[in-house]
Parts: C-alpha cells; sequence; structure tokens
C-alpha cells in the first residue's frame, strides 16, 4: 500500500503504523520513526472517528528511551460503519518533516474477546454434552449472528497432543459433544471471529480452558445404582428361600456325635451288660489295692 505523505524531509515520516481495538473501548497505536529523521524528531499522532467528529490529538502517548512519541493509548472508541482518520505529523529543528495519514476501518482492527460463560454439561447416560456460552462483548453489536466460533477439545492428560475434537460453527450459542470416552477429562477452549455485519473477521483471543469430564472408573451414577441394587437383591434372596427352602439345602444341620458306648458294635445287650461289670470289678481293684497301701 503506498503510503501519502506531504511535503519534507525524505525518509522522515513515520513508517510501520498499525491500530489495534482491544477490551471493547480501548485503542493501542503504534509507529516506527523515520529512517532519515533527524535525532530530534517528535511526532504527534490526531484522529477523527468520523468525518462528523472533530480531530483531536492522542492523550497518552507512549515514549522510548529517548522520550521520542512511538505510540498512542486512545480510551472510550466507539466503532461505526465509517472509516476513522488518522494523521501523524512531526516536528523537527533542522528539518520539514513529512506527515503520515491513514484511512481506517476500525472494526476491522478489534481484536475481538472469547466468548464469555462458557459451560459444560454431560449426560452420564447418552455420553454427550452440551457446550454453551455468550457471545464476545463488542461495542457496536448485540447479534449472536455476527459470529462464528471455533471449539477445541483435548485430552487433559495430552494437551501437547493434537485436538480430538475440532468444530467452527457459524452463530448460535450451543454445541453437542458427543464423548467418546467417559472415563477421561477433556479440556475445551474456544474462540471467535466476524462472521457478518461490522465485526472483525479474525479470530480473536482463545478462552481460558474449560475442563469438564471424570477419570472415575465407575461413574458416581453407577455407584448410587450398585448402593440400591445391593440390599434389595438380598432382601428377594431371602423371601425366596424361606418360600422355597433353599435355605436348608444351602445350609444343611449338621448331626452331633453320637456318645462312645453307643456305637454299631454295642447293639447287642448282653454284651453291653457284660463290659460295664469289667469296668466296674476293675474299679474295685483299684480301690482294694490303694487301701492295702495304707
Amino acid at each position: 500500500m503506498d503510503i501519502p505523505v506531504s511535503a519534507g524531509m525524505k525518509g522522515s515520516a513515520i513508517e510501520n503504523f498499525s491500530c489495534v481495538i482491544y477490551n471493547i473501548f480501548l485503542m493501542n497505536c503504534t509507529w516506527q520513526a523515520g529512517r532519515d529523521a533527524p535525532a530530534d524528531t517528535q511526532y504527534f499522532l490526531y484522529w477523527q472517528e468520523s468525518r462528523e467528529d472533530n480531530q483531536k490529538e492522542c492523550e497518552l502517548y507512549i515514549k522510548d528511551e529517548n522520550f521520542r512519541n512511538m505510540g498512542c493509548i486512545f480510551q472510550n472508541v466507539s466503532i461505526g460503519s465509517g472509516k476513522a482518520y488518522f494523521l501523524v505529523n512531526g516536528s523537527s529543528k533542522d528539518s520539514l518533516i513529512q506527515s503520515y495519514d491513514e484511512h481506517i476501518d476500525l472494526y476491522k482492527i478489534e481484536k475481538l474477546m472469547p466468548p464469555s460463560n462458557i459451560t459444560v454439561n454431560c449426560d452420564e447416560i447418552k455420553n454427550d454434552c452440551m457446550i454453551q456460552w455468550q457471545r464476545p462483548q463488542i461495542s457496536h453489536s448485540n447479534k449472536d449472528k455476527c459470529f462464528k466460533y471455533e471449539i477445541n477439545i483435548k485430552y487433559k492428560d495430552n494437551l501437547k497432543g493434537k485436538p480430538i475434537y475440532t468444530s467452527i460453527q457459524e452463530g448460535g450459542n450451543r454445541n453437542v459433544y458427543l464423548r467418546s470416552n467417559t472415563r477421561k477429562k477433556y479440556i475445551l477452549r474456544m474462540r471467535a471471529a466476524g462472521s457478518a455485519c461490522f465485526v472483525s473477521p479474525a479470530w480473536g483471543e482463545w478462552s481460558a480452558p474449560v475442563e469438564f469430564g471424570n477419570e472415575e472408573i465407575i461413574s458416581s451414577s453407577v455407584w448410587i445404582l450398585l448402593g440400591v441394587a445391593t440390599p434389595l437383591l438380598a432382601i428377594i434372596a431371602i423371601f425366596f428361600c424361606k418360600r422355597t427352602g433353599c435355605w436348608k439345602a444351602a445350609f444343611p444341620q449338621i448331626p452331633g456325635p453320637k456318645p462312645a458306648f453307643f456305637t454299631q458294635a454295642d447293639t447287642n445287650l448282653e454284651l453291653m451288660e457284660s463290659k460295664i461289670q469289667s469296668i466296674t470289678s476293675e474299679n474295685e481293684e483299684i480301690v482294694l489295692v490303694a487301701d492295702m497301701g495304707r
């Protein structure tokens, strides 16, 4: 693009002039000194938001180490449909400094903020996640259709890897993402750009990361289901066994031990009586021996 200049010392006009609008109402303009400008050259920026407005000088200059004006910060900037006019003059004790001017569409130099109020709500049964957000705030439009959005999702444990999901959506403020793995945590980022209207077509800043999903082996809903089902199944099993008698079959009664005297060999009454007499006589002999010892 040809740079219009006025009369003055060749190579003394500023170079690389650029402006950016950010945080809705702030504008920052910067430039570099002319390659052949004298060392004492000082620059001054004037601008006009529209043809109907008066020309205003910068109120907050950005200076270099030599206190030369090398930029300007503007506050309370409003963006209209027309072009704004910028003029940078210079002065020096030794030479006449060339001026620089340019007309700029302010909406084209706006750096869009990321979408706000981003939320992700996942359905644990269907495994789909509803992503919702609000459009970036700008001073000259409140229509959702003026924007397009880029959605970027990665696994939390592999942020340096490629995105597992990328989507560019025209307008709207919601998107449905189907999770491929319910046992993972995810990181989502979003950014916006103008799709229509007088909104910058350049992609804006990425949003802060939004984390969603979980790393549980078994989800909380499954634990709740198990907690309810286990006692219920136990009650049903007990009731069933009482009705069918399966409890006795599963846990049969163990018979107690038989007395030593009542073995199968002792069923003869005469033999049992003989054994009793033999034991009695042996006891009497033991008692007799004990008395003799006294």
